[in-house]
């Protein structure tokens, strides 16, 4: 199909009939009449040989193609806006602007806290929105992408998207205090009999699929989707939890729980933010890049402290 011949005006109709269902409402809602908004219902069914929308009794429902239609014609019109929105030029002193960022809640503590800092001091006008990190982002990367302005996730996990890289960081694991299973090193056979406290999604998955190499299946007694309640479900128990040491650190005294070292040589997290090729040569994201890299050069603390004997607790 020769995207020169269709009219992109009927892009934005087909997404208000589909989230209106009324022809009336969705003509209010881009500012046309209804014999306009008719005219281009009629047109939108001719190019799909489908109704679309369907009369049941006294409202209308949408078909199966305009089911399907419904969440791509969203997609189709937020990258549309944000590649007619692009910059030549971006002075971030003057500028107002909100870029959204998908990340997980370690992510915004270790990485997003002191980006939104630095953009406090250097662009007042920019406003930055973090998402959680959905479930199957491997499936909807390309989507997720495309609506957004970027995504905090280490290397291993995604591809074929353009990253600008940021830190680098390595997993420790969380034993509480009074644990008496767990001496003054954390052992092998600790990690293999031990219950866990585990993170329920895919973003940790080059670390778990290290311990399956290792023939360790971790035993799940607890599972979240937020790293910075894992000490919280680990004090007081025999569970135990990895975690990112750089996190590790920041949530030291927050709960009566030990950071010990892996017993093995654990794989290392490089973390970067993804992006959309649709923001390549846009200024503001340019700068929204340059700056995530500047700051990711200067977080610090990969001398994590291990806690290694039973005396001396994630406190000190």
């Amino acid at each position: 199909m020769n995207l020169a011949s269709l009219d992109l005006n009927l892009v934005v109709a087909l997404r208000a009939l589909l989230e209106e269902r009324n022809v009336t409402r969705a003509g209010r809602r881009v500012g046309l009449s209804q014999p306009a908004m008719s005219a281009a219902l009629a047109r939108l069914r001719r190019h799909f040989d489908d109704d679309l929308l369907s009369r049941v009794g006294g409202h209308y429902e949408l078909t199966a193609l305009g089911q399907v239609l419904l969440d791509r014609t969203s997609t189709a019109c937020d990258l549309l806006e944000r590649l007619f929105t692009s910059q030549a030029d971006f002075d971030p002193a003057v500028e107002e602007r909100e870029f959204t960022i998908v990340s997980s809640d370690y992510a915004v503590a270790v990485f997003g806290a002191e980006l939104a800092r630095t953009v406090h001091r250097e662009a007042p006008g920019i406003r930055l929105r973090f998402v959680q990190t959905p479930p199957g982002i491997v499936e909807q990367t390309a989507t997720l992408l495309s609506t957004t302005d970027g995504l905090l996730m280490p290397h291993g996990i995604i591809s074929g998207f353009p990253a600008t890289e940021l830190y680098r960081d390595q997993w420790v694991f969380l034993v509480a205090d009074d644990n008496p299973d767990v001496g003054e090193r954390l052992t092998r056979d600790d990690v293999a009999r031990l219950p866990w406290v585990t993170y329920q999604r895919t973003y940790d998955a080059p670390a778990v699929r290290q311990l399956g190499m290792l023939g360790i299946e971790p035993k799940a007694e607890v599972s979240v989707d937020s790293f910075t309640v894992l000490p919280f479900l680990v004090a007081g128990t025999r569970r135990i939890a990895l975690v990112q040491a750089l996190l590790a650190e920041r949530l030291r005294g927050v709960a009566p729980v030990r950071i010990m070292e892996a017993p093995y040589e654990s794989v290392p997290l490089q973390e970067a933010l993804w992006w959309h090729p649709v923001h390549t040569h846009d200024a503001a994201h340019m700068w929204l890049r340059e700056t995530a890299a500047r700051v990711g050069a200067s977080v610090t603390g990969h001398d994590v402290r291990a806690t290694q004997g039973a005396g001396h607790p994630a406190d000190g």
